[in-house]
């Protein structure tokens, strides 16, 4: 991990949207994904609600609960150390004022430094902010409030409703803010009028910083999405490798001379005297 370097916190975050700086932000799942985000120089490694439909087998973002965001977010914070760590709330785990706080506290137990919730909730990103948490507003598509995944604010109205929500949650405390499938000019609108950093995916190229679904990024998904560029094609060459490996395994080419190890010869020698009349036999029979 890079130990040695300065951790990312929301004042860094703040500080990159005021200089004009780019933020660069990726979907976090794993231990060993959260090392090789780390060594990337990723700003925010998100342990998103997205890990139902992307690592659990879920159907929907929904299904995911608050000990599966737990696990998870566990894990990325063992491989994490500067990155800015934000988990999300799950679906109905921020009904009320209080179950919001005792939820969104036990993401910061388990190592988030900001928690991100869904939807123009201003009451309750107003409680969570008044209890010192740093809170993330999303808007736009929001998974767990939208069946269909299809671009929102698609009328001048629609739009100026996010516009205005977009507001409404920055004076109730939020520290930034997810925007996700809308058109470019109203991401660029919102992060034009909000003093916090917006994230985008989906939304055009003038929020102050993107995020993608990391599986979307290595083309393990097989989805063919317009706002994700594939970067590589994981899925095609991990294939090809788990398919070599079965052959050589049926063929008896692996394991090789070079991945086995062996007794001393005087510890061999010693065993096949002990084994004596037996020792042709297999082991253990």
């Amino acid at each position: 991990m890079n130990s040695e370097l300065p951790k990312k916190t929301i004042e860094y975050l703040h500080a990159r949207k005021a200089r004009g700086q780019k933020i660069s932000s990726l979907t976090c799942y794993d231990y060993p994904t959260a090392l090789l985000e780390e060594r990337a120089g990723i700003d925010i490694a998100l342990v998103g609600d997205s890990l139902g439909t992307n690592v659990l087998g879920y159907s929907s973002e929904r299904e995911v609960t608050m000990d599966d965001i737990v696990h998870h977010l566990k894990a990325v914070k063992r491989g994490i150390s500067t990155a800015y760590l934000l988990a999300d709330l799950p679906f109905r785990s921020y009904e009320t004022t209080t179950q919001a706080l005792t939820n969104a506290t036990r993401l910061v137990q388990a190592g988030a430094d900001g928690v991100k919730l869904e939807g123009s909730r201003v009451e309750i990103v107003r409680y969570l902010h008044s209890h010192g948490l740093q809170v993330w507003g999303h808007l736009g598509l929001n998974p767990q409030l939208h069946e269909k995944m299809a671009l929102q604010a698609k009328t001048a109205d629609a739009a100026l409703q996010l516009v205005r929500d977009a507001a409404d949650l920055e004076q109730a405390g939020i520290c930034g803010l997810i925007l996700e499938m809308i058109p470019e000019v109203v991401g660029r609108v919102v992060t034009e009028r909000v003093h916090v950093p917006t994230i985008g995916i989906g939304a055009g190229r003038y929020t102050d910083g993107q995020v993608l679904i990391a599986q979307d990024l290595l083309g393990v998904n097989s989805f063919d999405l317009r706002h994700v560029t594939r970067y590589d094609d994981l899925a095609t060459r991990i294939v090809a490798a788990f398919r070599r490996y079965a052959e050589d395994v049926e063929a008896a080419n692996f394991p090789g001379a070079g991945n086995v190890r062996h007794l001393a010869p005087a510890e061999h020698n010693k065993l096949m005297d002990l084994l004596g009349e037996h020792a042709s036999k297999p082991l253990g029979k």
